[in-house]
């Protein structure tokens, strides 16, 4: 999507993520977007006024009493003169003010008086992000319309500590602008949709595991396309290492057990999505403590048991949605074992591919399907993983229509 003539009014706020920003507004740029700047005082501490205004090509705003700014009330027409207010990085502190109504400095202020849409890219120490009150502050500015993209995993730059409070990349704020400010059709707007990506990690010992190959590119794609149509989208992700979509809620899981109940707890729902590449079975019980090899003793056996199936559990769920669609990876027989599949899981609609070793899908970007429903066997040609996500998108939806 083009963002030609679109004004962006992007407050910084202090944090070392701060350095981000500028690559944010050069992206945004290139799109064709207006970026007027605005920067707490404590985002002057990490990048410079003149930085930010060198790529903005624009004006940076910085102070709630400057005589120049505000002759003629310049922190209102800063809070209505734009189509998208977009607060990146967030820090606890200012989000701690939006929840609450402060507004003690200029940034603050136009976060009060505007009447447009925020976007918000949270950036805090993980303990921070996790901290009881900052979750009570996300879940007031949720309940008041706020919109979030991220935060992410990963390390922190200023701790080296990891977990969940990285801001999302420039790339990924870029996608939820667009997806905010996109006036095309939401046939999907008011549905629910449950979707499951990537592998499940089953642990034999705290290093070790059993899992899939998957990248969960496909199922990342189905939930930003269905985002797209309008659709209310929680995502359930296994371990992958590719962003969170954006205007989608993401749940980071671990094992199938995990994935099982966030999906079922998430019920009802109109359209479930389930693409996760689940592992069949997980050990009987996980070592507590590395296992060892010891020179001259045979491995240790792994007792095995069956995991959830997730997709059956949903196809015949008492809440079970409207649409069901399941995914069958498949090395032979690939449409026979997608119709017996379809059959046994209760779904609407199997998409079913081969993922020989030959293929390349497996992790791969592209993906060639058959989808497969009751009456019906479409094949679909060699397309992006993007490509197929949008199809498949379309196809729920006008599915959605004639029922």
């Amino acid at each position: 999507m083009s963002l030609k003539d679109k004004r962006i009014l992007l407050i910084i706020a202090g944090g070392i993520a701060a350095y981000k920003s500028l690559d944010l507004i050069r992206r945004l740029r290139e799109r064709g977007a207006e970026v007027r700047p605005v920067m707490t005082a404590g985002a002057q501490q990490f990048v410079t006024p003149l930085a930010v205004g060198a790529l903005s090509a624009s004006h940076v705003y910085v102070d709630l009493f400057s005589r120049e700014d505000e002759q003629d009330v310049g922190h209102i027409r800063l809070a209505r003169d734009c189509d998208l207010v977009v607060v990146a990085p967030a820090t606890a502190d200012l989000m701690a003010k939006m929840a609450n109504g402060l507004a003690d400095d200029l940034a603050s202020t136009v976060l009060l008086a505007t009447d447009r849409p925020v976007l918000v890219a949270p950036a805090m120490n993980p303990k921070m992000w996790s901290h009881p009150a900052t979750r009570r502050n996300v879940t007031t500015l949720v309940n008041d319309g706020i919109r979030l993209v991220g935060p992410a995993k990963g390390e922190m730059a200023e701790s080296g500590e990891a977990g969940i409070g990285r801001m999302a990349e420039p790339l990924e704020i870029v996608a939820a602008i667009e997806a905010l400010l996109d006036a095309s059709p939401k046939p999907l707007a008011g549905r629910r949709a449950i979707v499951t990506s990537g592998p499940t990690h089953e642990p034999i010992d705290p290093v070790r595991y059993i899992a899939n190959r998957s990248s969960g590119r496909q199922g990342h794609a189905i939930a930003a396309a269905l985002a797209r149509l309008g659709a209310d989208v929680t995502l359930v992700s296994g371990p992958v290492t590719i962003p969170n979509p954006a205007s989608v809620n993401t749940i980071h899981v671990e094992r199938a057990e995990e994935m099982r109940d966030a999906v079922v707890s998430h019920l009802p729902a109109d359209i479930a999505v389930m693409v996760a590449a689940v592992a069949d079975w997980r050990t009987t019980n996980s070592a507590e403590q590395k296992i060892k090899k010891k020179p001259g003793e045979t491995p240790p056996p792994l007792q095995l048991i069956e995991n959830p199936d997730i997709l059956k559990t949903v196809g015949h769920h008492e809440k079970r949605p409207t649409i069901v669609v399941g995914f069958a990876a498949e090395t032979q027989d690939v449409e026979t074992n997608g119709r017996v599949k379809l059959e046994k899981k209760g779904a609407d609609f199997i998409v079913a591919n081969d993922v020989s070793p030959e293929t390349g899908i497996m992790g791969g970007t592209r993906n060639r399907v058959k989808v497969i429903s009751k009456t019906n066997v479409e094949e679909w040609p060699d397309l992006s993983k993007d490509e197929v996500a949008d199809r498949l998108a379309a196809l729920i939806a006008n599915s959605l229509g004639a029922s």
